[in-house]
């Protein structure tokens, strides 16, 4: 089933800068040719003209001055002809009416246009046909038409298109989008489709009797989906207890990435960033967190890869979602996602033998003052730790970074879970923890990978339990708690965010901005 908007990686491909190197080139060995094919041009005539007036004015002394008058006229006239036929040279070569004109200065500016998309560093994926420019009109200026091009929309970035203002599109219309994942629901159902709401908002057999410490309730969770044929899988993934043979291993040194390995990682991670910002699109009120697992199930069957939550220990699905009070690892259910809400959509994926792990906490609709707070803390302490990856830093520095953001600003930190080595091992060295004076050991070197995930608690009590699905982890005051991580790499210079935004800088992160996680 290949329901899947084209992934940015495809979308890359169609570039091809030797083109753009040939096209460039040519023209600028026709500019040069040009000028010199001009002067020779006016140095010819000028010569011409003065041997013309000496030699009349040797013959006939009387009318040389009415002949010299004459012959400048016609320098002048020649001149003059020489500098337009050297401005049309430069306008359009062998040009013929107005179409060569109007041909060359196409060129000229498709040639400015990939040159100056060459040299922005971040730009995001390249827009579909739809999203791109059309032609407006013509305008006639020096006998030369000139078409004038600009974007759809009045030249209006189009809200959405970079990690600096929203979810990028990848590419693809809203209306394409919704009929995708309606396409893919319908072709995914489940046995959820026939049963109530009131069936469906029945909490499982092992919650009966359980008391809960916030508002949140657990709903239906349907079965288990496999993936198609033909993806490689870890190997876990069939386990009947769905454990790791290599992670049992126990490996103690810290991988260092390299060549081909480090870019197979760096496409695992730009796959996994695609797969969290196709299913938090497709986020807003009314949808269940079952239906947003039918939708991270689709993008990964798409893109051939695997998810990496799916079956690992167990776990029943392909992401975690986790709202509201949920601090972890929350099972998607078929509870509707409500406005005022927070959810947190956790995407790993298994690409070529490496995963990469990444997630974002996002608002829908209109959230209360302290969630905005929360989710604000959340992400400056992340965004804290980051700055301090280099070579050289110790792994246990982070958490003094995340504790100081965190407590400036009335939130805990939670100590339970921790940052963690990611690779060829979905957990594995080194251990980051995000709390003070922990005891990690470990130097940071070129070429470690890892993940630096803060879970921060409103208020001072960052504690935790865990509900009887012997997953979702939940704050022990009910009160809310929101998440974000990235996969970092340790380089020569600093740091590179592997699962950078689409259009951001990949060696830091960007300042927060709520609008980046608005549903």
């Amino acid at each position: 089933l290949k329901l899947g908007p084209p992934t940015p990686v495809e979308a890359m491909e169609v570039i091809d800068s030797e083109p753009l190197e040939a096209t460039n080139g040519k023209k600028k060995k026709s500019k040069k040719k040009k000028p010199a094919a001009g002067t020779a041009a006016d140095d010819e005539a000028l010569a011409e003209a003065a041997e013309a007036a000496a030699a009349e004015a040797a013959e006939a002394p009387a009318a040389a001055e009415n002949g010299d008058v004459l012959d400048e006229d016609d320098c002048a006239a020649d001149g003059d002809a020489a500098k337009k036929k050297k401005k049309k040279k430069k306008k359009g070569k062998g040009t013929e009416g107005t179409e060569g004109t109007e041909g060359a200065n196409e060129d000229d500016k498709e040639g400015a246009e990939e040159e100056e998309a060459r040299e922005a560093p971040f730009a995001p994926p390249p827009r579909t046909e739809e999203d791109g420019e059309e032609e407006d009109g013509e305008e006639e200026q020096e006998g030369a038409v000139k078409k004038k091009k600009k974007r759809r929309g009045g030249g209006k970035k189009k809200a959405g298109t970079s990690g600096l203002d929203g979810i990028a599109t990848h590419g693809v219309s809203d209306e394409d989008f919704a009929a995708w994942c309606q396409k893919l629901l319908e072709a995914l159902a489940n046995n959820s489709q026939s049963m109530s709401e009131q069936e469906l908002k029945r909490p499982p057999k092992e919650f009966w009797g359980y008391q809960f410490s916030g508002s949140l309730r657990p709903a239906f969770v349907t079965k288990q989906m496999r993936m198609p044929e033909g993806i490689l899988l870890p190997d876990y993934a069939l386990q009947p207890d769905g454990s790791s043979a290599c992670e049992r291993i126990g490996v103690k040194e810290v991988p260092i990435l390299q060549g081909q390995e480090l870019e197979t990682m760096r496409m695992a991670c730009k796959l996994g960033r695609e797969v969290l910002d196709i299913a938090a699109r497709f986020m807003r009120p009314g949808v269940t967190g079952d239906e947003i697992d039918r939708v991270v199930y689709q993008a990964c069957a798409d893109r051939k890869i695997y998810p990496s939550p799916l079956n690992y220990f167990r776990f029943p699905k392909t992401v975690c979602v986790s709202a509201n009070e949920v601090i972890c690892h929350g099972i998607p259910d078929c509870r509707p996602i409500e406005e005022g809400d927070i959810a947190n959509l956790d995407v790993s994926i298994f690409y070529q033998g490496f995963h990469s792990d990444l997630n974002e906490t996002f608002f829908i609709g209109d959230c209360d003052e302290d969630s905005q707070r929360l989710v604000r803390t959340a992400y400056s302490s992340l965004l804290a730790a980051s700055q301090l990856i280099r070579p050289g830093t110790f792994y246990r520095d982070l958490g003094n970074a995340i504790n100081a953001e965190a407590g400036k600003n009335n939130c805990a930190v939670v100590t339970t879970y921790c940052g963690h080595g990611v690779g060829q091992l979905f957990h594995g060295p080194p251990k980051v923890p995000h709390y003070r004076k922990n005891k990690a050991v470990g130097i940071m070197k070129p070429g470690h990978v890892f993940t630096v995930e803060p879970m921060i608690n409103l208020g001072g009590n960052g504690g935790d339990r865990t509900w009887p699905d012997n997953w979702t982890a939940v704050t022990r005051d009910g009160k809310r708690s929101a998440q974000f991580e990235h996969t970092f790499l340790v380089t020569e210079t600093g740091v590179d965010v592997l699962t950078a935004r689409v259009g951001t800088d990949p060696t830091c992160m960007p300042p927060y901005n709520p609008a980046m996680f608005q549903r």
